[in-house]
């Protein structure tokens, strides 16, 4: 390139601003190979799961892991996301914060032990209490080794880790439910193994045990990390309540099997939440390392855009196939599942838009917004699940509610949010995919006789709204 091809501006120094989208992209790629491959390999498991789980046997494994879920915050405090945050924090030492949060997860692991006898008495969870214990335990330990290195930038080890423990998974669940037909304690125990023996890889030949020193800890540093991270325990347990209470509800006020259907729909809009997870993970990154720059109004402004139109265009495919999708990876008692996966794809498009709203707070350290807003999705969910549920609608009853709750809380953070960093929303864009797919959801649900025209002209219409801004980014980046 010569230099007539150099963008310079007045000052005379070259323009660097696009490597914040370098790396942004960068580190996508890199978490997105391992995390996206890894969480892939599992997903097509899923005639497996199917196959030797009842639609009963899935939902006790489904409601087993999902509690698990909502002791991880209670047990760790939030201690993993401080760690990732403080970590990133030049005025913290590394091995301070390392050390504080192991020391805060074997404190309440010991707890959890301790009160373990309670959690029994509950009728769901009576014969597999000691299940639950492990998958918390282990799952805590294996986040605060993950996060730790995702902090310290070891973007390929984040990554390859993340298939380690998924080969791990995969060869546990064959080796447990195929061969020695294990069931429920089988599908729960080979994801707990396949975390301990990741975390001591991470541990012992990567060396993050060298992190770990009583000498190190400060009480000012722990202090911190505790201010941050308690607020975000009530915030991920109304996230949970927010994602998982439908399940229980359905399962009392229905049935078991259509909880088993319910639960097995959701396993589709997890390929949208693991693909906006690979990129907040890496955005996260670059969110606390760029809030300084002067250009970090336009930088978030920009991101969102791309983001949001990957997002809704995901959603408009995977809605369009619902009736398909079920015949390739279900068993056919499972067919069903393609009823709630419409309205539930909806709801994954704005979680994953709440989720990148909450990089704002998470920037600003504003974790009691996070809090706040969490609350509020939390209490209408509930309300709407209790109202919906005995409804003809049934399980959509739920599905619907928990698009609700996502949209409402999406509204507030992005009315908030943007008091502390303006970015721009692209608000016309944005109502107009969210009516795409409530059109296409319409169509699908009441099996209207043109619903497959419908789906199409959606799609087409989807892609040339959203496609061209990404193709510039993508472009620009290239040329650069």
């Amino acid at each position: 390139m010569n230099n007539t091809d150099k963008e310079v501006p007045a000052s005379g120094v070259p323009d660097t601003s696009n490597k914040k989208y370098k790396k942004l992209v960068s580190n996508t790629v890199i978490l997105g190979a391992g995390t996206f491959g890894s969480k892939l390999l599992v997903f097509f498991l899923m005639p497996l799961y199917t196959r030797y789980l009842s639609t009963a046997q899935y939902s006790d494994a489904d409601l087993i892991t999902q509690t698990a879920n909502l002791l991880l915050p209670l047990v760790s405090i939030g201690i993993c996301e401080a760690v990732f945050r403080f970590t990133l924090d030049r005025d913290y030492s590394r091995k301070d914060v390392f050390t504080s949060g192991f020391l805060v997860i074997v404190a309440g692991g010991s707890l959890l032990l301790a009160l373990s006898p309670l959690l029994s008495l509950i009728s769901y969870f009576g014969n597999y209490t000691w299940l639950i214990d492990l998958y918390v335990i282990s799952s805590c330990l294996h986040s605060l080794c993950a996060q730790f290195v995702r902090a310290e930038g070891r973007s390929m080890l984040f990554s390859g880790q993340g298939i380690l423990g998924t080969v791990f998974t995969i060869v546990l669940n064959i080796l447990f439910l195929v061969v020695f037909g294990m069931g429920v304690t089988g599908y729960v125990l080979s994801v707990v193994i396949a975390d301990f023996l990741t975390t001591l890889i991470l541990l012992l030949p990567f060396k993050v045990c060298r992190n770990f020193s009583f000498k190190s800890v400060r009480k000012e540093t722990l202090a911190s990390m505790l201010k941050f991270s308690i607020p975000l325990i009530p915030t991920t347990v109304f996230w949970w309540i927010t994602n998982v209470a439908d399940r229980y509800m359905v399962k009392s006020m229905i049935s078991s099997e259509v909880n088993g259907l319910y639960a097995a729909a959701y396993r589709i809009p997890s390929l949208m939440i693991l693909l906006s997870g690979i990129f907040i993970e890496a955005w996260q990154f670059s969110a606390l390392t760029e809030r300084e720059s002067p250009d970090a109004v336009n930088f978030f402004g920009v991101v969102f855009e791309s983001f949001q139109g990957v997002m809704f265009m995901a959603a408009t495919v995977l809605i369009s196939l619902s009736r398909l999708i079920p015949l390739f990876l279900f068993a056919p008692e499972y067919y069903e599942t393609w009823r709630y996966m419409p309205i539930l794809l909806g709801a994954t498009v704005f979680s994953s838009l709440v989720t990148f709203m909450g990089s704002v707070y998470l920037v600003n350290k504003k974790s009691i917004l996070s809090f706040i807003t969490a609350l509020i999705g939390a209490v209408v969910n509930v309300v709407l699940n209790l109202v919906l549920i005995p409804t003809p609608l049934g399980a959509n009853g739920a599905a619907l509610a928990t698009f609700a709750s996502y949209f409402i809380v999406f509204v507030i953070r992005a009315i908030n949010s943007r008091g502390h960093i303006p970015f721009d929303l692209h608000t016309v864009k944005l109502t107009l995919n969210t009516i795409i797919i409530g059109i296409q959801t319409a169509f699908l649900l009441f099996e209207n006789q043109y619903w497959i025209y419908v789906q199409i002209i959606c799609i087409a219409v989807i892609l040339t709204v959203n496609a061209g801004p990404i193709l510039r980014g993508v472009k620009k980046l290239i040329r650069r």
